[in-house]
Parts: C-alpha cells; structure tokens; sequence
C-alpha cells in the first residue's frame, strides 16, 4: 500500500486504465464470442432446416414397389460422399429407412419429434454432428417418418475458432491502440506538472526565485500561490535577520557599559561580574548567529565559494601574518554550495580564526567537490585535540564551547550551521600535526549526509 501511495499521477492513471480494460476488454471479447456463436449456431441450423424441407418435399411412396423413395436430388456432392459428415435420413423407426448415400450402412439415432429440434450427437465414426430433424405423416403410411439432416459440426466450430481469434487480436490492438493514446495524452496533459517540478527544482537548488506561471489556469493559480509564499518567506527571513542585528546592536551597548561599571567594583565581586558578562556575551552572540543563519536554509542561493570568501581570507590572511602563520588556500572558481554568503562566511572565518589561534606557524585551506556536494577543509599544525576530546566534542548533546578554552563558540557556531544546512563537521588529526576540521555541505538541500572517508 505504502508503494501504491508514492506512485506517480502517470503510473497512476496507466494502472487505473489498464485495470479497466483488463475487465472491459475482456468482458468485451466474451460478449461478442457468445453473441457470434449464438448468432452462427442460428444460421447453421436454419440452413439444415432449409435442408430438412427439401428432403421433406422430395419424400414420395411408391405404391407399387411399396417403399419410400426420395425424387429430388439435394444439389450437394457431399451427400454423395461415404461418410463425409453431411447425411440426411428418413425412418418410421422400423424396417422402412431411406438414407444418402454418405451415410453408407451407418444409422442416425431416432426419436420421436413432433417439432423440429435441433442437437448435437455423435454420428457414424464418432463424427461430431449438427442435426435438425422432426416427424412428419405421409400416406398412405400410419406411422409417422422422423426425418433427420445432419452436417459436421467442425465447419461451425472452425468459424467460431477464425472468429474467436479475430476478436481477441482486434481487443488485443484497440487495447495498445488505448494505451498508447494514454500514454501520449499523459505526457501531454501532465507536461505542465513536470514543468512545475523542473521550476521547483531550480527554486530549490537556488537556481531561480520563483515558479514559472505561464502553465493551465489551475496549475498556474497554483504557481502564482507558491511564490506569494516564497515571497513572503523571503520577506519574513529578512526582517528575521533585520531583527537579530538590531538585538545585537541593543545588548552591545549594556553589556559595555555593564563591563566598564563592573571596573569599580572590587574583587573577587568584579570578576565574577566581568566572568558573567562575558558568558552573556558569548551566548548572545552564539545564539543570533543560529538565528540569523537558519531562515535562509530552503531559499538561498548557489553562491561561488571563492568569491564570497575573499574578503574573509583577505582579512584572515593579513591577521595570519601578523602572527607569523603561513596560510595556503586551494580553491577552485568554479565551486559552488547553497548557502546564503554571510552563513558561509560566519563557517569558514571561524574555523579558519581557531586554526590562526592555535597554528604554530601553518594553516592550509582547501575545497573540492565529492559525495554529491562540496567539502571544505581546514588544517593547521597547533596542539590539536586528542581522540577522547575530538570523541566528546562531536557526541550527541555535548556543547563545544564545553570542551576546550579558546575553541569553543567558534567550533559551535560552526556545528550549527553545518547541521543547519544539513551537512557534516568531522574532526581528526591534520597531516600538519594539529587538528582538521572538514565539512561537507549538501549540493541539493535534501541531500543525505554521506559517510565520513578515510
């Protein structure tokens, strides 16, 4: 059942049509054989009876050889061939019988018919026959004289057979004649659904903005719903985004101004004070950050990745030599990942600000296309982190600002938008000596994160 619901509109209405005419066609062909056969039985027996009255009217006694004789000739040779299965009879159920010539010695059964009657019997040589026959009274006999016409059923038989085939390679061909014409009138009537899904597709994958709404009136009112609601999902995105900016702007200022009076206040009250303001900064700024990044995550846009992290490695990389850090990048032009800039910005300059952080004297950048979408790679040749603090910062629950001074909301922001975008963040040792941290970003928002390689 759970199948028959994923079907498409197509193999929906292929299957409903072909259940119809796995019924009708059916159905059909039965109705027209037993209407033939019917109809051909008819006809078959009427000219046997045709048959019968002409024996009937040829039938005369001979008075003075006192026997029956037949004086008229039937026109047909095969009541002239020995056993040809067209015979005609004529008995009073005693000695008098007179037969063609087909029957040769052979009999048909007789039985009392007032009317004429029509069956199937089994004549001389098991032949199977068609028989017409009935009783008749002639003078100057007393008793009546049953006069039988037979013919071979397999002349009928093999006319129904021609005509069953006809039928059955006729409903064959209208059946592929129908289901061709569905299938052209379902590419034909659902091109508008495909080109729908093409367009969401493109909306999708950031390729377009909006659906197409040159499409049939009921699928285009459709489309037209669909973008006022991007629209103003955009809109709200936006003002969301307005709206976390403005906060960080608001609570920038009385966290200052709460740092500078806590100067006057004396110690240990002061630092604890100072240790708390800075816990509110922290999380406020953590906190937007995941606000800020989590509306665009089904709208945004196909972004290069070496354009929109320009300026952030043009910066970093100023800052890196002022510490005396090598920074190496390995970036392709032709990168791209959905993800709104700033978002892609806020990952990477955090990872690339620890590694500075931590690097003895390296940190090497480098991006590539694999696993149906982009992965991204910073190392460096710091400390690094041991494979209990990599295992405890990565597992279920835990938060990585918890783990290790310096690293930590860098590193959870980080994790937030890889997981806000439906990626991966993997942490290992870096063939530098420190700590690599790799993310995987889904080309295609519905992608499935992909097993971490060796």
């Amino acid at each position: 059942m759970n199948r028959l619901r994923r079907l498409s509109l197509a193999s929906r209405l292929i299957l409903a049509t072909l259940a119809v005419l796995a019924v009708a066609l059916p159905l059909a062909g039965l109705g027209l054989a037993q209407h033939f056969r019917t109809n051909a039985t008819d006809s078959f027996d009427r000219q046997l009876e045709a048959l019968l009255n002409v024996v009937v009217a040829g039938l005369a006694w001979d008075d003075v050889e006192q026997r029956l004789v037949q004086e008229r000739d039937l026109g047909d040779p095969r009541f002239e061939q020995v056993f040809s299965g067209w015979y005609w009879q004529i008995s009073d159920g005693g000695e008098r019988v007179l037969t063609s010539r087909s029957l040769w010695d052979q009999r048909l059964p007789v039985q009392d018919a007032p009317e004429v009657i029509r069956q199937d019997v089994a004549g001389p040589r098991d032949m199977p026959l068609r028989v017409v026959e009935r009783d008749i009274h002639l003078a100057p006999l007393e008793r009546p004289l049953h006069i039988s016409v037979a013919a071979p059923r397999q002349s009928l038989e093999l006319e129904l057979e021609h005509f069953t085939r006809l039928v059955v390679l006729s409903l064959a061909g209208l059946g592929l004649l129908v289901l061709a014409a569905l299938a052209l009138q379902v590419r034909w009537g659902l091109a508008p659904l495909r080109r729908m899904q093409v367009d969401l597709a493109r909306v999708e994958n950031g390729d377009t903005e909006r659906l197409d709404t040159e499409l049939p009136a009921e699928l285009a009112r459709l489309a037209s719903a669909m973008n006022g609601v991007l629209a103003r999902d955009r809109r709200l995105m936006e003002h969301a985004r307005h709206a976390a900016g403005n906060l960080a702007h608001a609570l920038k200022t009385p966290v200052s101004v709460l740092t500078t009076l806590a100067d006057g206040i004396e110690e240990p009250r002061r630092t604890r004070i100072r240790d708390e303001l800075s816990r509110i900064d922290a999380a406020v700024r953590h906190h937007l950050a995941r606000a800020t990044a989590a509306g665009d995550i089904g709208l945004a846009p196909r972004v290069a990745v070496a354009e929109v992290l320009a300026p952030i490695h043009d910066g970093l990389k100023r800052l890196a030599m002022r510490r005396g850090v090598e920074l190496d990048h390995n970036l392709s032009g032709d990168l791209r990942v959905r993800m709104a800039p700033q978002d892609l910005q806020e990952l990477v300059g955090n990872l690339l600000d620890n590694a500075l952080r931590w690097a003895n004297g390296r940190v090497r950048f480098n991006g590539y296309e694999a696993d149906d979408g982009l992965w991204l790679s910073v190392e460096d040749d710091g400390p690094g982190m041991s494979e209990d603090e990599r295992r405890a910062a990565m597992g279920r629950g835990t938060r990585l600002d918890e783990q290790r001074s310096g690293n930590g909301l860098g590193l959870a922001i980080v994790a937030d938008l890889v997981a806000l975008h439906g990626g991966r963040l993997t942490l290992d040792t870096s063939p530098l000596g420190g700590l690599s941290a790799r993310v995987w970003l889904p080309a295609r928002p519905l992608a499935e994160t992909p097993s971490v390689k060796d």
